[in-house]
């Protein structure tokens, strides 16, 4: 007893005895002897009921999946199930033509029960109805299943790339996350992998069929050459012993291999879901009382046909209507019982809210009209996707802020308009034609070129444009026109809101993620900022005024090296804004003048210029009065006209104390013009004023 506990706990358990790992091999040397070395009657009428079985499983197991990939090693289990099948034919025919002339009982218990008891001991009938199996095998079911199952393959292969773009799609979209990408993408793989195995698996069930034909003939020929010339029997006794003997063998063979072959079909054809084939089938053809019904009365109408089994046709007729009266009752109870369950929920919904009922404005989404959705369906969607990726990667490296993910919404109350929204407002619009080209003039278009197309204005930038057909696209550039198409009137627009935008974009969470970030590449240098000196809060006030006049915080360690310096004298936003804008004066006239040896900018009038300072030195009454202000956006957009005509930057030089004030008035105004401090002009070049605002006020 303790000898059995210790193999029990030791062995059985143990990480050595890995039974699991074992059985296929073991099988397969099996089905490999048996092809090899002759066996006993006992051993082969054993293994025949154990095909019989094995193929009773796998039509079960196929039956009650309810998933494809449940049973993925279905195409394998094909290949070991026709190995073992020919392997029992190579055992059973050797026998056969051995010991055949001893009597039917020379081949095993199994293969005479299918020769005697099957086909009533005549060989005739044996051959017929084999002949039947293997045409309604081969013909029917086989092709069938092998023709469905190459389809399912090609569809399957086809449907990857799009299947991968709507995960790559909710990927960036962020209604899903790495892990579940990775997920998705293995079981698209897997899917596609067993489409192509059972379009290959197939084959071995359909060449099991042929060769079930070959080996009787095979086995009849051989019998009737052994018995006549080996064994002096006569021609009658040795057609009537072999062939009846054959035909066991080959129902024994055909019988499990027509159970396999409706297990292929029933894997091909069925569609995922929730349920088995049989609920599927089931549910779906009982489902309607009504037409359970009239089935009911087609059958009542042939019954009353004379000559025909009028007691059956009514036996059914009567038992539809039954069946139809009961379905039409549950039908009813199941729909009392759901509107109660609603009412219920609904009234728990009215007495009971959380916070998931709460709905949170994303920070940034689009709104597509019904008829601009394609552009987010199929190839187009790739596309459309990857150039908004291409805008938040820009500003990442560009500005050093992560842009919130792009959440793409469908708008069923408009058609070909598009909506561009920050926190829920609409800040653009504009309309499209996806399945057009528009056109715009580059300054290259000849004034008497005309182009055949629907004339409208450009929505980001205002310009003149046409919407034209593709196959106008070469035309158009002949003649001088830039191609864009819909996805990328709506990303440039996006491009563009979001560049004007970035300060609302940048939340308290992101800036404590960036805090976060940044202390783990420099650790300290965030404890010696927050929450020791400044808050957070004082900190995101900052960024967002740096990046509401187009500065970059990608030097995120001179930022707060700044503020670390100098806030322990101040905490007013403004004034630490200006003291790390002075700190990265250099970045930003680099960034607006490149390598120019000589800066022009504009200036402020010198008696304008006093007018301005002593109303900021007026702490209580900071206000421009109304027709001073006028005047100065009028004679301001003069100023511009001409530093445009120049082709130099739209900047503006004034006094330090000036340059918030100054940029606060004509920011919302002139949003191409930067205002500089003169204090942030820190390099050598020589500076030109190419024109005064004021000058003639």
């Amino acid at each position: 007893m303790n000898i059995f506990f210790y193999f029990y706990k030791n062995i059985y358990h143990s990480n050595f005895f890995k039974f699991k790992q074992l059985a296929i091999p073991l099988l397969l040397i099996i089905i490999l002897s048996m092809m090899i070395l002759p066996l006993p009657t006992f051993i082969l009428d054993f293994f025949f009921t154990f095909n019989i079985i094995l193929s009773i499983l796998i039509l079960l197991v196929a039956l009650f999946t309810k998933h494809t990939l449940d049973f993925a090693s279905f195409p394998t289990m094909l290949l070991f199930s026709t190995l073992l099948r020919l392997a029992l034919n190579i055992a059973s025919t050797r026998i056969i033509l051995l010991n055949g002339h001893v009597g039917t009982l020379s081949a095993g218990k199994v293969i005479e029960a299918f020769g005697h008891f099957l086909v009533g001991g005549n060989f005739f009938i044996g051959i017929v109805v084999f002949i039947i199996l293997l045409i309604i095998n081969f013909m029917v079911i086989t092709k069938g299943a092998g023709r469905i199952a190459e389809v399912g393959a090609r569809f399957a292969l086809d449907g990857m790339p799009g299947k991968q773009m709507a995960i790559d799609a909710d990927l960036n979209a962020g209604l899903i996350g790495e892990s579940e990408a990775k997920n998705r993408r293995i079981a698209i793989n897997r899917e596609a992998d067993f489409y192509g195995s059972m379009d290959g698996s197939s084959k071995f069930v359909r060449g099991d069929a042929v060769a079930g034909i070959f080996i009787m003939i095979v086995n009849i020929l051989g019998g009737l050459t052994v018995g006549i010339f080996q064994h002096n029997m006569s021609l009658k006794k040795a057609a009537a012993t072999y062939t009846l003997l054959t035909i066991g063998d080959g129902l024994v063979a055909q019988i499990p291999a027509l159970i396999i072959s409706t297990a292929v079909g029933v894997i091909v054809t069925r569609i995922s879901g929730d349920e088995d084939v049989g609920e599927q089938m089931l549910h779906q053809l009982f489902s309607d009382p009504l037409l359970i019904a009239i089935s009911g009365c087609i059958l009542g109408v042939l019954g009353l046909v004379p000559g025909m089994p009028n007691f059956i046709f009514l036996f059914f007729m009567s038992l539809f209507f039954i069946l139809s009266w009961i379905i039409y009752n549950q039908k009813i109870q199941k729909d009392n019982i759901f509107a109660q369950k609603n009412n219920i929920l609904l009234q728990k919904k009215e007495l009971k809210l959380s916070w998931e009922n709460v709905k949170i404005e994303k920070l940034i989404s689009i709104e597509l009209g019904s008829k601009l959705i394609s552009l987010v369906n199929g190839n187009e969607s790739t596309i459309f996707l990857k150039r908004i990726q291409g805008i938040r990667k820009k500003y990442a490296n560009n500005f050093g802020i992560l842009v919130p993910p792009v959440y793409i919404f469908n708008n069923e109350s408009s058609k070909d308009t598009y909506f561009i929204l920050i926190k829920g407002v609409i800040i653009a619009t504009g309309k499209v034609i996806p399945d057009k080209l528009m056109a715009l003039d580059s300054g290259n278009v000849d004034n008497n070129a005309t182009l055949e197309g629907i004339k409208v204005t450009e929505p980001t930038f205002g310009m003149p444009a046409i919407w034209i057909e593709k196959k106008l696209e070469y035309e158009a550039k002949t003649k001088g026109y830039l191609i864009v198409d819909a996805s990328s009137v709506i990303v440039t627009h996006l491009n563009f809101v979001i560049q004007h935008n970035l300060h609302e974009l940048l939340d308290r969470y992101e800036t404590s993620k960036l805090l976060e970030r940044i202390n783990q590449l420099m650790p300290g240098l965030v404890n010696d900022l927050t929450p020791n000196l400044i808050s957070l809060t004082i900190f995101h006030k900052v960024l967002k005024n740096l990046l509401l006049e187009q500065i970059s915080i990608k030097d995120i360690r001179t930022i707060i090296e700044t503020l670390i310096d100098y806030a322990p004298s101040t905490k007013d936003v403004q004034e630490l804004t200006s003291i790390v804008r002075l700190t990265l004066g250099q970045y930003i006239v680099q960034k607006i003048f490149n390598n120019a040896k000589e800066i022009k900018v504009l200036g402020l009038e010198h008696n304008l210029e006093k007018i301005f300072i002593k109303i900021v030195q007026d702490k209580n009454n900071q206000v421009l009065e109304p027709t001073l202000k006028n005047n100065f956006l009028l004679q301001t957009e003069k100023a511009i006209k001409i530093q445009d005509s120049l082709g130099e930057p739209l900047v503006l030089v004034v006094k330090h104390d000036l340059r918030v004030f100054i940029s606060k008035i004509l920011r919302t105004h002139f949003t191409h013009l930067v205002v500089l401090s003169d204090m942030e002009i820190r390099d050598q070049r020589k500076i030109y004023v190419t024109h005064f605002i004021g000058s003639k006020m």
